[in-house]
């Protein structure tokens, strides 16, 4: 297994599987049967033994309890990060009212997490299949979100997981984090991540940055889009904030549940500030 057969395979999967469509049997309206959710992927690749994979574990990034990619799998050679960008029509339904999520938003957060679970599956099938030993650990019943020691909603690293998507993304050189806390790739911030351990062994990617907030500009605007001021440039995201004005969404849309306003209406949503659009 290769590198350029491996992103094959990962791009025909996006592009062709049924599972990144909204089925029209549990769309919120009836014009968005078939949607898609994710538009071409973007991958990136990191050492087990990279150096940033220990700093995960000090206190200002995640913490004590994150699981660095060897205990995950031991015998680990690469880990994989994905980025799937949500599609133009996504991106564009969100920023119509900037109180309240769109349908198309809420279905790309919810069904497309589904999709991400499924496509995780398939890749580590794959690489399994040819030989190499596999896993994505959100999927793997060790992962936990919180800690035991933490209890109090109002601190961020109530908010902290075992692995985290973003922070594994910017080790495997996908890119940097912004103000709002999402991570900005060649393709933007709008979107998400999955990732996988592998015994399959690929050659890092490398980062093209320094810094851990190097793409952000600070421009603002994702601290005046968020509709409860959940964010400032000078203290960053608070996620006790975020974390109840998502449960009040998912109590008006249960089962689904989503915001994205910091991903809308900004110069990072597609893009690189500042840069040429990516291929």
């Amino acid at each position: 297994m290769d590198k350029p057969r491996f992103e094959a395979l990962l791009g025909a999967y996006v592009e062709s599987a049924p599972g990144n469509r909204l089925r029209a049997e549990i769309a919120l309206r009836p014009d968005l049967a078939g949607m898609r959710f994710f538009e071409a992927p973007l991958a990136g690749y990191a050492a087990p033994d990279d150096g940033y994979f220990s700093l995960l574990g000090r206190p200002e990034a995640i913490g004590g309890h994150f699981i660095p990619p060897r205990e995950w799998l031991p015998g680990a050679k690469t880990v994989i990060s994905v980025f799937l960008p949500f599609t133009a029509q996504i991106k564009r339904s969100n920023r119509k009212d900037m109180i309240r999520p769109s349908d198309e938003w809420l279905h790309a957060r919810i069904e497309g997490q589904v999709f991400q679970n499924e496509l995780s599956r398939y890749l580590a099938d794959v690489l399994e299949d040819a030989g190499f030993a596999a896993l994505a650990p959100p999927l793997d019943p060790r992962f936990r979100t919180g800690t035991a020691a933490i209890t109090d909603k109002t601190r961020q690293d109530f908010y902290t997981s075992n692995w985290s998507e973003r922070h594994v993304a910017y080790v495997c050189g996908l890119g940097t984090f912004g103000v709002s806390k999402g991570l900005i790739t060649a393709k933007g911030v709008a979107g998400r991540f999955i990732s996988l351990v592998t015994a399959a062994e690929f050659a890092p990617t490398g980062r093209a940055y320094s810094d851990v907030y190097e793409y952000c500009t600070r421009c603002g605007l994702c601290v005046r889009n968020c509709p409860v001021k959940a964010i400032s440039l000078d203290t960053g995201k608070s996620h006790s904030l975020r974390s109840e004005f998502l449960d009040e969404t998912r109590e008006k849309h249960r089962p689904r549940y989503g915001c994205g306003k910091c991903q809308v209406r900004v110069s990072c949503s597609h893009k690189i500030p500042g840069r040429k659009n990516s291929p």
